[in-house]
């Protein structure tokens, strides 16, 4: 199939590999998007792997929390010029205390609430996801919105006493570890949450990459067990240099932190909701685009 310089842009931008390479991965996988990151990485060129996942969208994410429940939610317009618009940020304001004040999302008001609003700015929006927590046990719930409605993240801290569980220091924990779950994005908690399928498939890519750079087969699982192991360490939560002072792992700053508080504090769960991960954005070709107006004329 023919590679438009488009397909090639994007697959750079996502990868911050070289150019050529972009052309020769889209050739090699036939046009497969996934596909190209991955021979990349097998490569050895992709400099960015997590970046593959990351596509553009409109619209915002909001979260919020009154430290028993919170509530992180995701609404998509056509263009950010609409995601700027009071109306849309009532909007997305209006489904986030829904959802954190209700049992279960009422999807008929929901989408209620949406017309309207698509009445009033005269562009599509969709109520794309949400979550919303409940604090089990003692402990706290604790929001995070980064950059403008980018990122938002939620997290559960769990606490072995309510004394812990109200202290400054378990606020403090929830504040930056939510801060260090926006900017590092892990998978789950602990390595032993990552599911076996990642593990498996992270590992075929790891061997492939090796015997590209000519290792020696007898000594593939060797490499690629060390690889796996530093792979967990870099997606799991508490595993991770602590993004504030990375001499600490993010289970070392949360003991720390238990520690001023008098009890024990611990992470029991998490989500990050990033805007547009998963929608491919349409990509308009301008000249493309005039090009066929003009024949209609």
């Amino acid at each position: 199939m023919s590679i438009s310089a488009s397909m090639v842009k994007e697959l750079r931008e996502k990868t911050s590999a070289g150019m050529m390479d972009c052309k020769k991965a889209l050739e090699e996988s036939k046009g497969d998007f996934d596909a190209a990151v991955e021979w990349l990485r097998v490569k050895g060129l992709s400099a960015a792997s997590k970046k593959a996942d990351r596509v553009a969208a409109e619209g915002l994410v909001n979260a919020v929390s009154n430290g028993k429940s919170g509530a992180v939610v995701e609404v998509n317009s056509e263009t950010d010029f609409a995601s700027r618009n009071d109306k849309f940020k009532e909007l997305v304001a209006n489904i986030t205390q829904h959802v954190l004040t209700s049992s279960a999302v009422d999807t008929a008001k929901v989408d209620e609430m949406v017309k309207i609003a698509v009445a009033t700015i005269g562009e599509n929006m969709v109520f794309r996801r949400s979550e919303k927590y409940t604090v089990q046990g003692e402990g706290l719930i604790h929001t995070y919105v980064h950059g403008e409605g980018k990122i938002g993240v939620m997290i559960e801290v769990g606490a072995s006493t309510a004394a812990a569980a109200n202290s400054a220091d378990a606020k403090t924990l929830a504040t930056d570890v939510c801060l260090h779950i926006a900017a590092m994005n892990p998978m789950t908690v602990s390595s032993d949450q990552i599911s076996a399928d990642v593990v498996n498939k992270e590992k075929e890519i790891l061997k492939a990459k090796a015997l590209e750079e000519g290792k020696k087969p007898e000594m593939l699982d060797k490499i690629v067990e060390g690889q796996i192991r530093k792979f967990l360490a870099q997606n799991s939560l508490l595993d991770q240099p602590f993004v504030k002072n990375p001499d600490l792992k993010v289970s070392d700053y949360a003991k720390e932190c238990s520690k001023k508080a008098g009890g024990d504090l611990t992470i029991k769960r998490f989500v990050r909701f990033e805007l547009g991960a998963g929608i491919e954005k349409k990509v308009v070709d301008f000249a493309a685009e005039v090009a066929a107006q003009t024949k209609t004329h």
